[in-house]
């Protein structure tokens, strides 16, 4: 079965619509477990308890509330939340275009594939103006009870839609406690550093890389399930030496 879009809208630029469809770019293939109870292997329940009344409460009869003061909450209908949104909930109006690389990875939250909508002569459109141009347009949209800011370019052969994070939702490091170093490298260790580096460099070729660790783990859940009993071998950190360049000399050897 094709996957099916999780989304219909437009996207606008000037006076121009483009109807399009969101599609999911990616999927994970996380592990998940469930919560066993460790005596007897059963399935762990969580029911939804009103603590007032004492019962469950079924899924028809929850609503939305935010809290606005201890134990008081403003509940919102769901055609309510969605008219907060505007048309931002259907449409993504591109307001600036920026030069895709200024965008800092930091940004990027989740990934979606853009498909046509009927007008298909407005999607190359935008598709070839973006290619052209190397350009990401930016804009905001609603979806799933939030607003995101997207960026759309031009991805290979269709156009692509990541959500971005805001400025606010960024930790920067100076925000941090985090440990600097005080001592700085030699010219010979920074040398010999960009060496290994060039010596180590490939072409990012993403089919090359596999999730090992889950392959370990359903590798572990298979032997588990036929009855094998399992030795944890215990876990050790790298040696941290002392001779830094005699370690970049030792990595650079052979090479």
């Amino acid at each position: 079965m094709p996957p099916r879009s999780i989304w219909n809208g437009t996207i606008t630029f000037g006076l121009v619509a483009v109807p399009i469809k969101l599609y999911t770019a990616t999927e994970s293939k996380t592990v998940h477990f469930h919560e066993v109870h460790a005596k007897d292997g059963a399935a762990i329940e969580h029911r939804r308890i009103c603590p007032k009344e004492g019962r469950e409460v079924s899924y028809e009869e929850i609503v939305k509330g935010y809290e606005v003061s201890p134990g008081r909450y403003v509940v919102l209908g769901k055609d309510e939340i969605k008219a907060a949104a505007g048309d931002r909930g259907k449409v993504v109006h591109l307001t600036e275009f920026v030069d895709s690389h200024e965008i800092d990875p930091v940004y990027y939250e989740k990934t979606y594939y853009v498909g046509a909508r009927d007008d298909e002569e407005a999607y190359r459109l935008l598709h070839e103006a973006l290619k052209l141009t190397e350009r990401a347009g930016l804009g905001r949209f609603s979806f799933h009870d939030r607003e995101y800011l997207a960026a759309v370019r031009a991805l290979d052969d269709v156009l692509a839609l990541h959500t971005l994070r805001f400025h606010d939702e960024v930790v920067t490091a100076d925000d941090l406690e985090i440990p600097r170093p005080q001592q700085k490298a030699s010219k010979r260790e920074i040398e010999m550093a960009g060496k290994l580096v060039s010596s180590l460099e490939e072409r990012f070729r993403p089919e090359a890389y596999e999730d090992t660790y889950r392959a370990a783990v359903l590798d572990l859940i298979k032997r588990k399930a036929q009855g094998e009993d399992i030795d944890l071998a215990a876990q050790e950190e790298p040696a941290h030496g002392d001779d830094l360049a005699a370690a970049l000399e030792a990595s650079l050897g052979g090479r």
